[in-house]
């Protein structure tokens, strides 16, 4: 109370020096009596203080965590049909959306120069063939002629010449035969290239699936060339198609092969398709200075309710905690404010106008993280707050698990300073 005075008697000091002494009896008196009266109104009769502090009550519960990325829906095989001929087409045989089968025609080029060249090639075996029979018939002449001279000279009937010049005319008529096979396996290999190239102005699907896009019309000429222009695109099974997300660099550590994810399209609001992993891709894409690299998940699309190309944003689920013990992660933010010093003596004249709450302690600055990784944050209990020391685990954005430490169920920790 000798504080208390000592501010009145300042104040009274403040005022001036010639002001008539009942005048200053009565500004001691009605200060005395404001202080009083609200000291008394704080500790007696005005009722609870009003909690500084925002708080939160503790519970368990369920925690998923997930990792959010963005991608397009595709099909799992996609396939650009060209054309390795050159000519015009005659005939165009399926359109968009058509489901086709393994080896069926989509489109056929004129082929009457191919006709021709096929026959010129199966003339030209033919007249390789009937050489290599007159070569196999010379030889057969040339190897009994052989064979008579060498018995006359055996007996000394013929002469060494003869026997000699036989001998060369076997040699050429073998030589004869080996050269007309040569020419016959020449037209049969030129016979097959003309087959093959008949073969390929029939434009066929390698593959069972449904046609996504048909950029060529009846007439069109195709020029085969490094940059042919491609005349069909087919997606193989729609019921089974993938979904390629970009996941960022920063969320890679968590994202692992088979985990389940679930994404949504624009096309449907309010509803989610799942999805799993199947695959992470180890080149990284940098756009606009962001690194991401590509995941894989299979999607089952046997209602045909995805499109090629659809826009999709994914949740992969990364962790989950069945039952845990979860703290919001506004109470891992906040730190206490410092109080002054003069509020935390709680003498003189503004200790007696705002006395502190009784059993309130005076928050101060506290480290929220140590070196062995304990996170510190402030609860409220009986109307005194206190730091206390946990080890937190995964964390969803809103709410962390709390693997250890002094707090349970119930608890109410602060998340914020109450806003008067």
């Amino acid at each position: 109370m000798k504080d208390g005075v000592a501010d009145i008697d300042a104040a009274l000091d403040l005022a001036p020096a010639r002001a008539p002494m009942w005048r200053r009896l009565g500004f001691a008196a009605a200060l005395l009596a404001g202080v009083v009266g609200a000291g008394l109104w704080l500790t007696v009769g005005g009722g609870p203080t009003p909690d500084p502090f925002v708080t939160e009550v503790l519970s368990r519960g369920p925690l998923t965590v997930t990792v959010t990325a963005t991608g397009t829906v595709e099909p799992t095989n996609l396939v650009e049909i060209s054309s390795e001929l050159s000519g015009m087409v005659r005939e165009v045989l399926v359109d968009h959306n058509d489901a086709v089968e393994i080896g069926q025609r989509l489109a056929r080029l004129d082929t009457a120069k191919l006709d021709a060249q096929l026959a010129h090639a199966r003339a030209a075996l033919a007249a390789r063939l009937a050489r290599v029979a007159e070569a196999e018939a010379t030889l057969r002449e040339a190897t009994d002629q052989h064979e008579r001279v060498s018995a006359l000279a055996d007996r000394n009937f013929s002469t060494v010449q003869a026997r000699d010049a036989a001998v060369a005319n076997l040699r050429r008529a073998e030589a004869a035969v080996a050269v007309s096979r040569a020419d016959a396996d020449v037209a049969r290999a030129d016979l097959l290239l003309d087959e093959t190239n008949l073969a390929k102005a029939c434009i066929c699907s390698p593959i069972r699936g449904v046609v996504l896009e048909r950029n060529v019309e009846p007439g069109q000429i195709v020029a085969s060339s490094l940059n042919t222009p491609i005349l069909f695109t087919i997606a193989e099974d729609l019921a089974q198609m993938a979904l390629r997300v970009d996941v960022d660099e920063a969320d890679m550590g968590l994202v692992r092969v088979g985990q389940s994810a679930r994404f949504t399209v624009e096309a449907y609001q309010g509803r989610s398709f799942p999805a799993a992993i199947s695959e992470l891709r180890y080149a990284p894409q940098t756009i606009d200075g962001v690194v991401t690299y590509e995941a894989l998940l299979t999607i089952d699309n046997a209602e045909l309710l995805l499109r090629p190309g659809m826009t999709a944003t994914a949740e992969i689920i990364v962790a989950q905690v069945d039952d845990a013990l979860l703290v919001p992660n506004a109470a891992l933010r906040f730190t206490p404010p410092p109080v002054a010093e003069d509020a935390k003596s709680g003498g003189g004249l503004l200790g007696l106008l705002i006395p502190r709450r009784p059993g309130a302690a005076a928050p101060g600055a506290a480290p929220k993280i140590d070196a062995e990784g304990w996170r510190t944050i402030w609860s409220a209990r009986d109307g005194e707050t206190a730091p206390i020391k946990v080890r937190v685990g995964a964390s969803d954005g809103l709410r962390t698990e709390v693997l250890d430490g002094p707090l349970a169920p119930g608890d109410r920790v602060i998340t914020d300073l109450a806003r008067p």
